[in-house]
């Protein structure tokens, strides 16, 4: 379910350069799902190209951009595919690029899914900070949110209102009953690059133990054990301990980050989410895009 409001703002640029890495590095681990060892290589990228996946493990390196239509629906994560080429897992690395303000990056990888890592961005932020980060001549344009726009159902839903901030907020409500081991959280922030390091980046990725088993079962996650991320029995994470109490919400407000950085460029706005997931997230960047060329082709005829 798609709603609209009334409320209306005006369209503007972004006042800040465009931002790429100073110099190539590397991040190596293996896949939480398939357990495949993989390679990352960020490598810096020139003004307006934006976010590019790179397969080097595959005959004539085939690029996918970090783009919305690319897109492709798989359980629990969010991947891209273009043609038979697919990268997988890839909202963290997302997320840390957009934290960090990285517009302009390749990311040559070795295998079809992303490093799990500790189940955050911290590794990839703590690598990109490593390589250093460099202004570019080009402006960052960027999508100004003017109307509410909600995507989801009463009991899961996201949305983004505007703002009259220059900053974009998010906010994130979890409550999965009085039945589940993950107590009912909130967490909320101002998007900035200090906010995402110290705040966001080291909250992991988390899922029930019953969820765990159930996925191993079928194959999945066989080389990923309960210190790589975060598995809750009854009592609580399990062989794992919390970095933040509300970690949980906080993670899912990476994701949010990382997903929305599909639109392709930074959406100022109001974010707030309530139990919603990788799906709703895309479903609102489709939003706003549709709605931004809406607007862009009736004041086009105006």
């Amino acid at each position: 379910m798609l709603q609209h409001g009334s409320q209306r703002r005006i369209w503007s640029t972004l006042p800040r350069r465009q931002r790429t890495i100073a110099r190539p590095v590397v991040v190596e681990g293996y896949g939480f799902w398939w357990g495949q060892d993989v390679r990352v290589e960020f490598r810096p990228a020139p003004p307006n190209q934006g976010i590019v996946f790179v397969r080097r493990d595959l005959p004539g390196f085939p690029r996918i951009p970090a783009r919305i239509e690319y897109r492709v629906n798989t359980p629990r994560r969010s991947s891209l595919q273009r043609g038979e080429v697919r990268i997988e897992m890839i909202e963290h690395v997302m997320a840390a690029l957009a934290g960090l303000e990285i517009d302009n990056c390749e990311v040559w990888v070795s295998g079809s899914e992303m490093p799990g890592v500790d189940g955050s961005s911290a590794p990839f932020v703590a690598a990109l900070q490593e390589a250093g980060i460099v202004e570019q001549s080009a402006l960052q344009p960027r999508i100004v949110v003017e109307r509410p726009i909600r995507i989801g159902e009463e009991d899961q839903w996201i949305e983004v209102r505007p703002t009259q901030s220059e900053r974009s907020t998010f906010v994130y409500y979890l409550d999965y009953g009085p039945s589940s081991p993950i107590t009912p959280q909130v967490f909320g922030l101002t998007l900035t690059p200090n906010a995402f390091i110290c705040q966001l980046a080291e909250s992991r990725t988390f899922v029930l133990k019953e969820e765990a088993e159930h996925l191993r079962q079928q194959g999945v996650g066989l080389r990923t054990s309960y210190r790589d991320l975060l598995v809750f029995g009854p009592e609580g994470p399990l062989d794992n301990a919390l970095r933040f109490p509300n970690e949980c919400a906080r993670h899912k407000v990476l994701d949010m980050i990382g997903d929305i950085a599909l639109a392709g460029m930074p959406i100022l706005g109001e974010f707030v989410a309530y139990r919603s997931g990788h799906r709703h997230n895309a479903q609102l960047v489709e939003a706003v895009l549709a709605e931004q060329r809406m607007l862009m082709a009736e004041r086009k005829c105006a």
